[in-house]
């Protein structure tokens, strides 16, 4: 059985790609800081009969991560696709305008080492294994300019760039790097129904050949700028 690893799982997006990846036949676990969020996780997946296991980290803590990670590894014995999407922290987004060096710093203690860490401690035994998936969620800022989110599209821009490299060099080796921008807000109900983002992560999971796609797709910077 393969293993699905959620970075910076919440009760929005992270259950329901619990939920998808679990109804194909994945085992899922899911890490994040808050309590609460992780047992609402653990019982609504065992709800429906997904095994599934819950480790609490703080991913801005990079040897927190790691050793989440190990834990995994112990209680798994492998990891087969990892999937990074830490909560947003809009509060903490700041105009280009008003963007400062300490402003920038935030969104890199959340985003982009988290997410090198996280490569650092399963790409090796993925090469090994010659199979993969490492998948990078992030928003819309990270493809198209958005003065509003300014230090978040520095940050976003960088991460994405480095997950593209990554797919260039891993692609012919079995090890498939994946990144979906969200352009809408991720609410029950509407078109950013987490449901429907979990199914264009899985169809895009399976897409060989193809780094990257907008929610919902074929964005464009006029529709949320």
């Amino acid at each position: 059985m393969k293993t699905l690893v959620i970075v910076g799982a919440g009760t929005g997006l992270g259950l329901s790609l619990a939920k998808k990846f679990g109804a194909e036949g994945f085992r899922v676990a899911a890490i994040s800081r808050n309590a609460e969020k992780l047992k609402v996780i653990q019982e609504e997946l065992s709800n429906l009969n997904i095994e599934a296991k819950t480790f609490i980290a703080d991913i801005t803590n990079l040897e927190s991560l790691k050793q989440s990670i190990h834990r995994i590894k112990g209680e798994f014995g492998s990891i087969d696709v990892i999937e990074f999407s830490p909560y947003a922290k809009e509060d903490k987004f700041t105009n280009i305008l008003e963007t400062t060096p300490e402003s920038v710093s935030e969104m890199l203690k959340t985003y982009l080492f988290p997410s090198i860490q996280l490569v650092n401690e399963v790409l090796p035994d993925m090469i090994n294994k010659g199979r993969g998936a490492i998948l990078f969620t992030t928003g819309a800022s990270t493809i198209f300019p958005l003065p509003f989110a300014g230090n978040a599209g520095i940050i976003g821009a960088s991460l994405r760039n480095y997950a593209e490299n990554l797919y260039t060099q891993l692609e012919d080796k079995g090890i498939f790097i994946r990144h979906i921008a969200i352009g809408t807000v991720i609410e029950s109900g509407t078109v950013g129904d987490p449901n429907f983002i979990a199914e264009a992560w899985y169809n895009l999971y399976n897409k060989k050949g193809k780094f990257e796609e907008t929610f919902p797709k074929n964005l464009k910077q006029s529709d949320i700028s």
